[in-house]
């Protein structure tokens, strides 16, 4: 009788770190983060990341596109019969530093992020991921009209007069806006709450 032959075990593939640099779309100067990840977070995992590394609220449709394949959030690949970003893990449609795919927020104001694969590497044990590492001005505010809109809105906060403030609104929402702001650990405190004293 031969003996049996033990199976090989699969060793478990090591997670790695995906290094990642989202820049907003036709926006100058631009409005970037540089931020990094685990390759076994989820697309729709990253799809938090990026709202809370950006500042946006989360509150409209979103989609990725990679390789001329579409993966929507659930609700939006329900409707329309597509993948659900959910279900698939960066490891799974990332290949290569240099890959470029896009990410789009609120399908009206048409918010165009180009992601830019920069890293991929062991992801050491001291790691706390994600986090974001640098980044540059502040994220448009939320319904202001896509791109035209937001040009519009730093121009009247240039040159404000009662009657370009009431187009807006709530005056306030124009003036207090800073377009330069940007401050790294409070992005971090907003994607690592298990890391606040």
């Amino acid at each position: 009788m031969k003996p049996r032959k033990k199976k090989a075990r699969l060793a478990p593939c090591a997670i790695q770190a995906v290094q990642l640099k989202i820049t907003l779309k036709y926006i100058q100067p631009p409005i970037w983060r540089r931020i990094v990840v685990s390759d076994r977070t989820s697309l729709g995992d990253l799809h938090w990341v990026i709202q809370k590394v950006m500042g946006w609220d989360d509150d409209h449709m979103h989609a990725f596109y990679i390789d001329d394949i579409e993966y929507a959030g659930p609700e939006t690949a329900e409707d329309c019969g597509g993948l659900c970003d959910y279900d698939f893990c960066l490891h799974q449609v990332i290949k290569r530093p240099g890959q470029k795919f896009t990410y789009e927020y609120d399908f009206g104001d048409r918010w165009m992020h180009a992601i830019l694969v920069e890293k991929i590497e062991p992801a050491a044990d001291s790691m706390i991921l994600p986090r974001c590492v640098r980044g540059a001005r502040a994220c448009p505010r939320e319904d202001c009209g896509g791109v035209g809109g937001y040009e519009s809105m730093l121009e009247v906060k240039r040159n404000p007069t009662k009657e370009r403030l009431s187009y807006w609104g709530e005056p306030s929402w124009v003036l207090e806006f800073e377009p330069e702001s940007f401050d790294l650990e409070a992005v971090n405190r907003r994607i690592q709450p298990s890391q606040q004293p």
